[in-house]
């Protein structure tokens, strides 16, 4: 059943509004632009991490169409997308092949990570403070004496951040289906609106498409995608997987502070391997 439309304001100048989906977080809603060109609607719901998804909004307005879908406007906490087309990168990756979808990732993420001649936005989330969770965790497994993988990716994710190979605006949750492609190719959508390392915003791929563990969890893929994000961010393959190390930690973090059991195991099985994979190969 449709869901009741909303009035989007008057300069906005769109129409014929159709819900596309409803997530906890939003509701999204493809329409015509005045000049009969689509755009998107996003109209956020009330949620404890809205202020993620209004960062990102600026992280947009900043990016100014580089590398991701434009801002175009702005009104309270609805946002009117550019549309960035129907097909996600994970969509292509059985046609393409995995290798060529993460050669697309590293080249969209190099485009969002280029210079910008414009101020970076003052509110975006700092990577120390988006790390918090992770070491909540580690700190309550050693104060019960557990060496548990959070206790490692933790001091891995300190080392990082006390060192950080460069400082930039970052998304802050790429992957294969924040990959979209439509008239202008690949765009990446949804982010953040993180700063800190450039190599945070490689370590999200390690562990997507989510339902693909055949391949988050071979040894040859996570070291080609080393080498991959490697040669673009001009970051050495052992530090790319510690931040994938450290990434896939915080994530399992957040799905404990939820009970989600399931996906905790899920991400820290992936991120053994990864640990491995770095032992081994780098």
């Amino acid at each position: 059943m449709q869901k009741q439309i909303p009035l989007f304001p008057d300069r906005w100048k769109v129409s014929n509004p159709v819900l596309v989906t409803e997530t906890f977080s939003s509701r999204i809603w493809k329409v015509l632009m005045e000049d009969g060109n689509p755009a998107i609607v996003k109209d956020l719901k009330p949620f404890d991490d809205v202020e993620d998804e209004l960062r990102g909004a600026h992280l947009l307005r900043w990016r100014r169409g580089e590398g991701a879908v434009k801002l175009l406007g702005m009104d309270g906490q609805r946002m009117l997308l550019e549309y960035a087309g129907e097909r996600m990168l994970q969509h292509d990756l059985d046609t393409l092949g995995d290798p060529a979808a993460t050669e697309i990732a590293a080249e969209v993420l190099a485009r969002l990570l280029s210079p910008s001649g414009h101020s970076i936005p003052s509110d975006l989330q700092p990577l120390r403070e988006r790390f918090a969770s992770l070491f909540r965790k580690a700190k309550a497994d050693r104060d019960a004496g557990n060496a548990s993988l959070y206790v490692e990716a933790a001091g891995v994710a300190e080392h990082l951040l006390s060192s950080p190979a460069d400082v930039r605006p970052l998304h802050g949750d790429l992957h294969h289906e924040n990959i979209m492609y439509g008239p202008r190719g690949w765009l990446a959508i949804d982010p953040k609106g993180v700063v800190g390392d450039p190599g945070f915003d490689a370590a999200n791929m390690f562990y997507n498409p989510l339902h693909r563990d055949d391949l988050c969890l071979d040894p040859k893929r996570i070291a080609g995608m080393a080498e991959t994000f490697s040669a673009t961010l001009r970051q050495d393959p052992r530090r790319l997987l510690d931040h994938a190390l450290a990434y896939g930690c915080l994530s399992a973090a957040w799905h404990h502070e939820d009970a989600n059991d399931a996906d905790e195991t899920r991400e820290l099985a992936v991120a053994a391997a990864i640990r491995d994979v770095r032992d081994v190969s780098f």
